[in-house]
């Protein structure tokens, strides 16, 4: 039985057979969504490897708990259920979940479930609806599919890194695991398609995601400007390829964010920072000039914003309807009331504890989101196996 007031994917049964960041994001996106998640979590490890990626730890008074940041920042919505699936009773218990399932969701390495009768073949013969989702670095097919896949590694291998960084500096990954982080997105998309399938025909499938397919899908603009012209873009730091001005430059005292998206932008941005000349300057009077004197264009414009404040950039061009912005630190966005507003700044009660978490950026104005679960502790659910509908919600 479905509840619509617990979101639009009420019902659907996730068996969470993941770990680490890309498939624990796409399960919680179900999660919020509606879903109930099983995960599974392997009792000789003590569950998900990043439940120990710490510090920070939630602590329970003085004591660290196995609530990690890195565990709790994609483990919302979901029950932990231990089970070793290298033994047959655990291998059974998945047998008899996948069964009754809609979907399930694992990132072994590719063929690293069929000795335990647990890969794709072997379930849809237990569950011909089933939808498997299978995550690893490479695919389940091709020259390197047997190899590991880590974030940094597909970062690498897709391109991401050889342009983020400096010009005269090393290629740098981005921040955060954006290569996991965007694969877990991607297999989210592909496993609601491959259900709504399930659901009008009957015939579940297997949906093969991979990070470094992923990771060269959102090279987008670069990715198709490299196909294009067949040459490799070059580094430029916080510089746009195709738009200038656009990118962070000093103030008096910080930095901010220019984003000068068309030539009537960019007179508007010269009149405010008293520089009316450069827009009729034949150098810098289109796009496609300012891309070609760039750097000339540079020696007008730093001066001319490091000698006035963060604040009076701001003010200024926001006044002239030029695209304009402060570069925040976390505790900053976090304290934002936008962020607020926007329910981005989640906290989440727990057994006395208060889980700070971060929130679901989906607004749907008939079947929002919700957060009925906070990231468990390890096995706190297992006894739902002897349940005769451990998927079923209270």
């Amino acid at each position: 039985m479905t509840d619509a007031s617990r979101g639009p994917l009420a019902g659907v049964r996730v068996l969470d057979l993941s770990r680490i960041l890309a498939g624990p994001t796409c399960s919680q996106l179900l999660g919020d969504l509606g879903a109930t998640v099983l995960k599974i979590e392997n009792p000789a490890t003590g569950g998900d490897d990043t439940r120990q990626w710490g510090p920070p730890y939630m602590k329970d008074g003085a004591e660290d708990t196995d609530l990690s940041a890195y565990f709790m920042c994609a483990n919302r919505n979901k029950l932990s259920v231990a089970i070793d699936i290298a033994s047959a009773d655990g291998q059974a218990q998945i047998r008899r979940l996948a069964g009754v399932a809609d979907i399930l969701l694992e990132n072994f390495k590719p063929g690293g479930l069929a000795k335990y009768g647990l890969d794709y073949d072997s379930l849809r013969e237990v569950n011909g609806k089933l939808v498997y989702g299978s995550i690893s670095g490479y695919g389940q097919t091709g020259p390197n599919a047997s190899k590991p896949g880590y974030d940094l590694m597909a970062q690498g291998y897709g391109g991401i890194m050889s342009l983020t960084g400096e010009p005269d500096g090393q290629p740098m990954k981005v921040g955060v695991g954006i290569a996991d982080v965007m694969c877990g997105m991607y297999a989210c998309v592909g496993i609601l398609a491959a259900l709504r399938h399930a659901e009008a025909t009957g015939e579940g499938q297997q949906v093969d995601v991979a990070l470094v397919d992923s990771q060269i899908a959102w090279m987008i603009n670069e990715g198709v400007n490299t196909r294009l012209s067949g040459e490799a873009p070059l580094r430029r730091g916080n510089g746009h390829p195709n738009i200038v001005p656009y990118g962070v430059y000093e103030t008096a005292d910080g930095h901010v964010i220019v984003a000068v998206g068309n030539d009537r932008q960019f007179a508007r941005f010269c009149q405010v920072l008293e520089l009316p000349d450069l827009a009729g300057d034949a150098r810098f009077a289109t796009n496609p000039a300012r891309l070609a004197n760039r750097d000339a264009l540079a020696e007008h414009l730093v001066p001319a914003i490091r000698a006035r404040t963060t604040q009076a950039v701001i003010d200024g061009l926001e006044g002239a309807r030029v695209p304009v912005g402060p570069v925040q630190t976390l505790p900053q966005v976090f304290a934002s009331e936008q962020a607020k507003v926007r329910g981005m700044v989640l906290d989440m009660e727990a057994n006395g504890l208060t889980l700070p978490l971060i929130g679901n950026p989906l607004k749907l104005s008939a079947t929002p989101v919700t957060y009925r679960h906070p990231p468990p502790r390890f096995g706190a659910d297992t006894d739902r196996l002897s349940r005769d509908d451990p998927f079923a919600e209270e």
